[in-house]
């Protein structure tokens, strides 16, 4: 799927299950076939946790979308695993964030994270993530730091369900990241 190149701002919105066919077709756009996730895995997650999902639109076009859910600190979502949100959650565990390349640079992303960091403020809990790829920049200049040791065995191999270099990074409440400002609806 080719779209074009958007252009105004960020529009940061709950996701919608009428968003799921958008959503996969960024997915597809930015990942390799090893890291797609299936349509009933996102269906489920949205059901789950549908305040912790976001997407992104620039000049009405679905660019980019954001998936986490409240957890618990040191706990990693394997690859295509199912959330389970914690009764007395720490942490905002962004599971999933991507960006169309039509929107690549364009601050998608960095609104998408600035709309889960207010969520996560709100909340008092920190944020994590593991970041695959060639992502682990961008979520250093969001505020996350990498966690140097992932101490638990299963969640150890949770980590590695991830193809290729991946790394558990945390963002402590209150720590700002840089990125552009944004819309919220």
């Amino acid at each position: 799927m080719s779209t074009p190149r958007v252009r105004g701002p960020a529009l940061c919105r709950p996701m919608r299950p009428s968003d799921l066919d958008g959503v996969l077709a960024v997915q597809a756009a930015c990942y390799p076939p090893a890291f797609n996730e299936a349509a009933s895995v996102l269906r489920a997650r949205l059901a789950t946790a549908p305040d912790t999902a976001w997407v992104a639109e620039r000049d009405g076009a679905l660019c980019a979308y954001l998936v986490g859910y409240r957890s618990q600190r040191g706990l990693v979502t394997p690859l295509g695993g199912n959330f389970r949100p914690a009764t007395r959650p720490d942490t905002l565990y962004l599971h999933d964030l991507a960006v169309a390349p039509a929107a690549a640079g364009l601050g998608c992303g960095s609104a998408l994270v600035a709309r889960a960091a207010a969520t996560a403020a709100h909340e008092r809990l920190e944020m994590a993530l593991v970041a695959v790829g060639d992502a682990l920049e961008f979520w250093l200049r969001q505020g996350f730091r990498p966690v140097a040791t992932v101490a638990d065995p299963m969640q150890r191999a949770h980590l590695a369900s991830y193809p290729g270099g991946a790394c558990y990074m945390r963002r402590a409440p209150g720590n700002a990241a840089t990125g552009e400002t944004a819309s919220f609806l």
